[in-house]
């Protein structure tokens, strides 16, 4: 068995970041293991053409959840990257980090360490921003963070048309207020996608002292007692770790491994026949996510992405960006956006992602029209799903219920963002452009019943999957890593990736992701120390 001092499972953002940072240190021998393969495909370099890398599903894995009444018999499907770089490297590239009162509300619910100034510097750390400097923004870290360079004229129509209906304009949702609308900031740099891969693993596995193995799964850690010392991958090979194994599977994959290896509530793994190493209630529990639907309407004229891709005009497209760096491939497509308080709650509730063609989902195919689309998302969702096991075969997906509209108070919030969204579709700077609305239909508006029905027919996530290996602290019964991320009951293994989040952040989850890897490798190797 080739041994280790670090094992990291998963080379998603999280991963890339831990990777990196443990191998700095050249006595240390570090295995990263990825079940995806490496990010080479172009259309993964190319900002706009993430939505190829989708349609290809060569480079993501579709979690499909169990069929819910709450969205009318229809099951949740989570799209997730399965590539180097994960997410960073098939999302849509917003870098957002959320409300400080977000972090603040971790720190108040006992976890020490993790309040808003506790993570800033850390972000700041992490970041180049091309546009900003100051207290909330870095520019000597390794994640580059800019404006793409294109700005298609219907996300500058949404931002005027939102801005008519009495939301104001923000440049930097990052800042000290993250209230208003405007273009969002990408993980972008001179016109390339720059996922965790770039920023942090592409030094990094120069090292010699770091082994990456890619299209491999891990089926179990491995024991010693409840000591961790290293994983077993599906074909049966073993590795060991003299230091740690560090999880950074993500919000699914993450608590179905540790499941399989002994970790979980003590009867949910005894009904499989798993022997129980730690029995910890809260694995696989606490699961979130981010739910949005689209208001869309048809424009008069042809001025949209749709079809932009196809035949000679998606020729010249990629012409001009191969020649230039410049034009429509540039784009991170969700270029514009905001968010908004739609229900008095003191903060922003609501987030809004805006395309400029029209969208489908999972279970419905887009409009073959030109239009835009714009999608509210409620941002601190009540609902809570869970992630178990079906069967102690880990070649069995994990039993996934997404918990959607399980608490009322997420319907409620997206009846809301969708009478807005409407709002700003009609107002005169967009209206001039709208020859008709397409969804939802005319009149629905009027009647809430109508909407919601609407709404659960057409929610979709927006693949912000956190919270299944919560953090917290020893009062918690439900709690499943401490403040420094170290399992509870059991030795050397940390979850280091969005499982950690007590309650999700209100804004997309890749950038705290990358923090909450960092402070992890912070942890591991003393340059931090919480003294829990």
């Amino acid at each position: 068995m080739e041994k280790f001092d670090y094992i990291v499972v998963g080379g998603g953002s999280s991963g890339c970041v831990m990777a990196s940072r443990l191998s700095e240190d050249p006595g240390a021998r570090v295995l990263l293991i990825e079940s995806g393969r490496r990010d080479d495909a172009a259309f993964i370099k190319i900002p706009a053409t993430f939505f190829k890398v989708i349609e290809k599903g060569r480079d993501i894995v579709a979690y499909v959840g169990e069929p819910a009444e709450e969205v009318n018999g229809r099951p949740s499907v989570v799209l997730q990257g399965n590539v180097i770089g994960g997410g960073s490297s098939v999302n849509a590239m917003l870098y957002v980090r959320g409300q400080a009162e977000d972090y603040d509300g971790w720190a108040q619910d006992g976890n020490r360490g993790w309040g808003y100034s506790d993570v800033l510097p850390v972000f700041r750390d992490l970041e180049t921003n091309m546009e900003h400097s100051g207290e909330f923004h870095g520019t000597e870290g390794e994640l580059h963070v800019s404006e793409t360079g294109f700005h298609h004229p219907l996300s500058r129509a949404f931002i005027r048309a939102a801005q008519e209906t009495g939301i104001p304009y923000n440049p930097d949702f990052n800042g000290s207020d993250q209230t208003g609308v405007g273009f969002y900031q990408t993980t972008t740099h001179n016109g390339r996608r720059w996922s965790a891969a770039e920023a942090f693993l592409r030094k990094a596995e120069k090292r010699k002292n770091l082994k990456i193995i890619t299209e491999v799964r891990v089926a179990r850690i491995l024991f010693e007692g409840t000591r961790a010392v290293g994983v077993m991958l599906e074909d049966g090979s073993r590795y060991g770790a003299a230091g740690e194994v560090v999880l950074c599977a993500g919000a699914i994959e993450t608590p179905r491994l540790m499941q399989l290896s002994g970790i979980g509530d003590a009867k949910h793994l005894s009904d499989h026949g798993i022997e129980v190493v730690a029995d910890l209630p809260g694995v696989g529990e606490n699961y979130q996510d981010h739910l949005e639907t689209t208001v869309q309407g048809v424009t008069k004229d042809p001025i949209s992405f749709y079809r932009q891709d196809k035949g000679l005009r998606g020729a010249l497209h990629m012409a001009q960006y191969l020649a230039t760096r410049t034009g429509m491939l540039v784009s991170n497509v969700v270029e514009s956006g905001g968010f908004i308080d739609v229900s008095d709650a003191g903060l922003p509730d609501l987030q809004l992602h805006v395309l400029p063609f029209m969208v489908g989902w999972a279970d419905r195919e887009p409009i073959e029209e030109h239009g835009i689309a714009i999608g509210p998302c409620f941002l601190r969702p009540k609902s809570r799903g869970s992630v178990k096991l079906r069967s102690a075969d880990f070649k069995d997906a994990a039993l996934f219920d997404a918990g959607s509209f399980s608490h009322s108070d997420d319907l409620e919030i997206l009846v809301r963002g969708v009478k807005k969204s409407i709002e700003i579709l009609e107002a005169p700077s967009l209206a001039r452009l709208i020859k008709r609305r397409a969804l939802p239909e005319p009149g629905i508006e009027n009647s809430d019943d109508a909407l919601k029905d609407f709404i659960r027919q057409t929610a979709k996530t927006v693949f912000h999957p956190v919270g299944t290996a919560k953090m917290g602290p020893d009062s918690d019964p439900m709690a499943v890593v401490d403040t420094e991320l170290r399992v509870r009951g059991v030795q050397g293994l940390r979850v280091a990736d969005a499982s950690i989040m007590p309650r999700l952040v209100s804004g997309n989850t890749n950038a705290p992701t990358m923090m909450i890897a960092e402070r992890g490798a912070r942890f591991i190797t003393g340059k931090e120390a919480l003294n829990c």
